[in-house]
């Protein structure tokens, strides 16, 4: 990528590799690496970018494989300017690249009860954008309005309809970078809202790999969710069952393998590619649909180009 790009306030970083970027700990380089300096420097720098060159938005890479070949384009990752936490009456506002834990930790402190998001990994931004939930509460559910700037530069409010938002997804276009999101909670008494968190982590680290490193989900669970993201537990079908049920709990593919731990997680053991990760989740697909008839989708992001296949693998 050699054209030149518009001046900015921030750091841009020609040829990032990505992979430090991601928790998987794999993917090749972006083209470009953009960091803002505040929301003005990235609406002035996305206004005046060319119109044909990709853009593409990260978070803290919790929910992502990027592919070895790496991402054309602009990726960009927002930083300080754009993690404040701040609360008033009975809403939070929290910059798109605050942690989800920091807001519902925030929160507790003042009463307020977002406690959904404290063993949701990534940042706000992703939250919104992948209408994230977690003991049958979701950002759909609390979401007053989200802030973004679109991939011409122009800045934009946006409330739940505009999201439109459904399980594990919203309607924002992929190249829109979200800011910021203010959120309505009910009220409850913080210490009682700290033990209950510190309940569901305890609860987390028993059924889930957190020690290993994995994004979270793979597959999304495939019945039993409303148009709104709403979970209907009488309908639930859980992806690690079928996983489970398809022989796959502990199933690996070089240096990727399917958790023996929670099997819906998949885990770079250690020198997986990306490559290898994708194919082992293209397989648990396979062998869930001959053994079940059912088509898991997946929830972890993939992104970016694959190696050509000649090219040799580090």
């Amino acid at each position: 990528m050699t054209q030149n790009l518009p001046d900015t306030r921030g750091v841009l970083t020609p040829n990032r590799p990505l992979d430090g970027l991601t928790w998987l700990r794999v993917g090749g380089p972006a083209d470009w690496l953009f960091q803002p300096a505040d929301p003005e420097d990235l609406a002035s720098f996305l206004a005046q970018l060319e119109p044909d060159v990709p853009v593409f938005p990260i978070g803290v890479g919790s929910n992502l494989i990027v592919r070895d070949g790496g991402i054309r384009g602009v990726v960009i990752r927002l930083g300080r300017a754009f993690n404040g936490i701040a609360v008033e009456g009975d809403t939070v506002t929290a910059g798109a690249a605050a942690l989800d834990a920091h807001v519902a930790r925030r929160a507790a402190d003042a009463g307020l009860d977002l406690t959904f998001l404290r063993t949701i990994p990534g940042s706000i931004g992703g939250a919104v954008r992948m209408n994230a939930g977690c003991y049958g509460s979701y950002v759909a559910d609390h979401l007053i309005e989200a802030v973004a700037v679109t991939r011409d530069g122009q800045q934009v409010t946006l409330g739940p309809d505009d999201l439109r938002f459904a399980y594990r997804h919203s309607e924002l276009p992929a190249d829109w970078v979200l800011t910021e999101a203010r959120f309505r909670a009910g009220k409850g008494d913080p210490d009682a809202l700290h033990a209950k968190m510190a309940d569901q982590l305890a609860k987390r680290d028993e059924t889930q790999p957190t020690k290993d490193r994995s994004a979270g989900s793979t597959f999304r669970n495939p019945a039993g969710f409303s148009s709104t993201g709403r979970a209907d537990d009488t309908h639930e079908l859980k992806a690690w069952s079928l996983i489970d049920a398809a022989g796959l709990r502990g199933h690996s593919w070089g240096g990727a393998q399917m958790s023996e731990k929670h099997p819906n997680f998949l885990l770079n053991t250690g020198g997986a590619t990306a490559a290898e990760l994708e194919e082992l989740g293209e397989l648990v697909r396979r062998r869930v649909m001959e053994e079940s008839g059912l088509d898991l989708q997946w929830e972890v992001i993939r992104v970016g180009d694959p190696l050509p296949e000649d090219a040799p693998a580090d």
